[in-house]
């Protein structure tokens, strides 16, 4: 984010995991972050890992010890929900753990998502229901099951 012309990740960058995540899911995705490319500077991203089911977690684990010594020059970011801290794998991992404090503002922040999230040619689409010609939106309601 260090500059608006820097790409948001790619979908082989991010696993967004849930306690249906498969053992196979999170394997390929650790052996795209843990084995070597020639050129590549990718920044991969697990999230919310700390839903994934024990078993999982488990092999993930195995295998992230298994892979690592492929390559030092990794970049895996693993994100957790602080209130499920003592689960698997944020305890696997805790001698990683590193907090971070965001270095930019919520306005700069929102300004760079909006830089890349703006359709250029506002057309017959979804993006013209969004503010400002986004193609992504949250549509929330205080009140649930209200149809949205």
């Amino acid at each position: 984010m260090n500059s608006p012309e820097q790409p948001l990740p790619t979908f082989d960058e991010v696993l967004l995991c849930t306690p249906h995540t498969s053992a196979e899911q999170v394997g390929l995705f650790l052996r795209r972050c843990l084995i070597p490319c020639r050129g590549e500077e990718k920044i991969y991203t697990m999230l919310y890992a700390d839903e994934l089911s024990y078993d999982v977690s488990c092999r993930a684990e195995e295998l992230f010890q298994h892979l690592q010594r492929y390559s030092s020059s990794y970049r895996l970011i693993i994100l957790c929900n602080c209130e499920r801290e003592n689960s698997y794998i944020p305890s696997a991992f805790s001698h990683y753990k590193v907090h971070m404090i965001p270095q930019r503002s919520r306005a700069e922040i929102q300004q760079y998502l909006q830089h890349h999230f703006r359709v250029a040619q506002p057309s017959n689409s979804a993006a013209s229901v969004f503010k400002e010609h986004m193609c992504v939106g949250i549509v929330s309601s205080k009140r649930a099951g209200v149809g949205k």
